[in-house]
């Protein structure tokens, strides 16, 4: 039988991985004294998906660590945060939680016995309680609700009161739940230093606050319930997890915004204290990594390749998920996923459709892609495969941008060279450096890979438009919208002819000097 760990080693254990603590002297503290009390909770909202199984590995890490660990499953919440869960379908939804997380921290060895499951409305709608709501709303301003709730609440032209109450009842949950501390991501750090400010003023005690990072979806962004494309379902078929994976956002070198190494980082070392890169013979075999630093230098250094790296997690997400779907294959489960899920109703034939049911118009008038000169051509202080940029698109300042292009593309070539950019997609830190843009290359389709800067017609200015043929007219969007996704919706059917044109479902993009092209990528898609 194994030691239990001391104060320091339990400490180690509950902060690894985490991105902050609110109150580490607190904790070491406690440590010192007994076992820790602290509680996770959920809003039974969207479904469940993969990245749930990053607070799955932390509640594992705090039971290895002695701590008693509660888990809310947030009912009220998820009605109060602008009705994401119907009063109709917040049963249901409550219960399909329970199931599959419960489901979720089987798969992964934690022992259920040793956790506490607490819903929401089992304390919330109490006298006490409710009296300590109303004793809450009388010292909180209605600017400091607001901000708390402002990263996790869904934001709205007109909010509703309800989004108001939902940071208070979130601070209030420490007390009721008895607990020393609350573990999040770090979206919810707002809601937390709202709580340690307001908490004292009711004469209860400030909580310690530990925050996991925000872990990237598929695309590169937050992973979302609400974003089909950005993440994988709990009960998705095995093909489906090949297709998500397969288009996920994994550029070769590039290890920041990378959903599928910080899958591994969050989910995958912290279950196993190792990971296998599986491989063909030719390429070198199955490598074993058993510390994440080494994997992630291999991969920005190119050692290891993104395919290689999907391949490898879908054989490993598959054994996580394989005994989560072969519990909800059962008609009462099945059932039970269904009513608390249903599928939306579709509007009929000239009829208006709801908000949720309209689709929006996904053209690429709404892509703001212009020419630009390459002014100046730098390494990446911090990433061997990465170039800074600076590209003049027009505007006062030449704009910065870093590109994966070292392996591909010689500095000499381009410097001075035009270029397309894309220029409304909101910026994004590569390796510590801001990027206002994205240099559209022809890549080729097998091995090796080849890639190719696009080419405007000789003579363009910097800051033209480039336009796809029979959408000339339109404005771009301001700023595209992340959890829209339209450039990668409409990145599906970017590809270059047999001609050596770039197209969009064979529609030519222009200028008004000519066609856009590549040197010599036939076939190729657009990246």
């Amino acid at each position: 039988m194994e030691p239990a760990p001391g104060p320091q080693e339990k400490y180690q254990l509950i902060t690894r991985n985490l991105q902050e603590v609110l109150g580490e002297e607190k904790l070491m503290a406690i440590l010192k004294e007994r076992e820790l009390r602290i509680y996770w909770g959920t809003a039974t909202t969207g479904k469940p998906h993969v990245a749930y199984f990053v607070p799955m590995s932390k509640i594992a890490d705090f039971l290895k660590a002695g701590c008693e660990v509660t888990i809310l499953f947030a009912d009220l919440h998820a009605y109060l945060d602008n009705m994401k869960a119907p009063w109709e379908l917040l049963e249901l939804r409550t219960r399909y939680y329970e199931h599959v997380i419960k489901a979720m921290l089987e798969s992964i060895g934690v022992p259920l016995e040793k956790l506490k499951f607490v819903r929401g409305t089992d304390y919330q709608l109490s006298k006490e309680y409710t009296l300590d709501v109303y004793r809450l709303s009388s010292v909180v301003t209605q600017h400091d609700a607001k901000k708390a709730g402002a990263e996790v609440v869904k934001q709205v032209e007109h909010p509703l009161l309800s989004g108001l109450l939902y940071p208070g009842l979130q601070a209030l949950d420490e007390e009721y739940l008895k607990v020393d501390a609350q573990f999040g991501g770090v979206d919810q750090r707002k809601i937390f230093t709202f709580a340690e400010k307001y908490l004292p003023s009711l004469g209860y005690a400030k909580r310690v606050h530990l925050m996991n990072p925000m872990v990237p979806g598929l695309t590169g962004s937050k992973m979302s319930s609400s974003e089909e494309d950005s993440k994988i379902d709990l009960l998705d078929r095995k093909e489906d997890v090949k297709k998500k994976l397969k288009k996920a956002f994994c550029e070769p070198g590039n290890v920041e915004n990378n959903g599928v190494l910080s899958f591994i980082k969050h989910v995958l070392f912290p279950l196993k204290s190792e990971f296998v890169v599986l491989r063909e013979e030719k390429w070198g075999g199955n490598k074993t990594y058993t510390a994440y630093e080494a994997l992630e230098k291999d991969f920005a250094e190119q050692v290891v390749h993104p395919g290689d790296l999907k391949n490898s997690v879908e054989v490993a997400l598959n054994k996580l998920l394989d005994p989560i779907r072969e519990k909800f294959n059962c008609p009462e489960l099945k059932k039970l996923s269904s009513a608390a899920y249903p599928t939306p109703a579709k509007a009929k034939p000239g009829e208006k459709g709801t908000k949720n049911s309209e689709p929006e118009d996904v053209v690429p008038s709404r892509l703001d892609i212009r020419v630009g000169k390459v002014i100046s051509v730098e390494k990446h202080p911090d990433a061997d495969s990465l170039y800074v940029e600076k590209i003049d698109v027009g505007e006062a300042e030449p704009r910065t941008v870093v590109s994966g292009l070292v392996h591909f593309v010689p500095k000499e070539q381009l410097q001075d060279r035009l270029v397309v950019l894309l220029c409304n997609l909101k910026p994004q830190k590569m390796r510590g450096v801001e990027s206002q843009g994205m240099v559209l290359c022809a890549s080729s389709v097998g091995e090796p890979r080849q890639v190719e800067p696009l080419d405007p017609p000789a003579g363009c200015c910097a800051g033209e438009r480039v336009y796809v043929e029979g959408y000339e007219g339109g404005e771009p969007d301001e700023e595209l919208k992340p959890k829209k996704k339209v450039f990668e919706k409409l990145q599906a059917d970017f590809c270059i002819s047999e001609d050596c044109v770039a197209q969009w479902k064979q529609r030519n993009f222009l200028t008004k000097l000519g066609t856009v092209s590549c040197k010599s990528l036939r076939g190729g898609s657009i990246s």
